[in-house]
């Protein structure tokens, strides 16, 4: 088994009800061990668009890296996404953060997430779960590296969604 730690985002719809149904659909093809507390947050990249809830989750998984990105993006359709505009709003976004401490770079899948350093909407409710996990390519840890970047704009919004966790 690996470790994963997953972001999750929406800014269209029910947002607090996409992100329970991307729980729910992960935890019914991997083994879900932490979810973090809901934040609401600014969007970033384009900010001409509703605010976002964001989450993370720490999983385990058998499925190999490019396998379990398919899964994914899978889950993401059937919740209702539809291909948009790069940091667009979305019904549902669901990334790859890290996976165990491996670093891939492919044309498909980059892993850690190369953007996650700058990302405080990623960073504090992973530090919420994952505080101590050190980042494979910068060597240092999530509390850390969530320390570093500008939080305004990360408000909280809600508990972890409720769901029967494995341990």
């Amino acid at each position: 088994m690996h470790t994963i730690y997953l972001g999750l985002g929406t800014n269209l719809g029910d947002r607090a009800a996409n992100l329970q149904a991307a729980v729910v659909g992960l935890a019914e093809n991997l083994c879900v061990t932490a979810a973090s507390p809901i934040y609401e947050t600014a969007p970033w990249g384009i900010t001409d668009q509703p605010d976002f809830l964001n989450m993370c989750l720490t999983a385990e998984t058998e499925l190999p890296p490019h396998e379990l990105l398919t899964l994914l993006k899978k889950l993401e359709k059937e919740i209702g996404r539809v291909p948009g505009e790069r940091w667009g709003p979305r019904l549902i976004d669901i990334d790859l953060l890290f996976y165990a401490h491996q670093i891939i770079e492919t044309e498909k899948l980059n892993i850690p997430h190369p953007e996650l350093p700058e990302r405080a909407f990623v960073l504090r409710p992973l530090a919420d779960i994952a505080p101590n996990f050190v980042h494979p390519v910068l060597g240092e840890t999530i509390a850390v590296l969530a320390a570093k970047v500008d939080g305004e704009g990360v408000r909280p919004f809600a508990p972890a969604p409720t769901l029967e966790l494995k341990q």
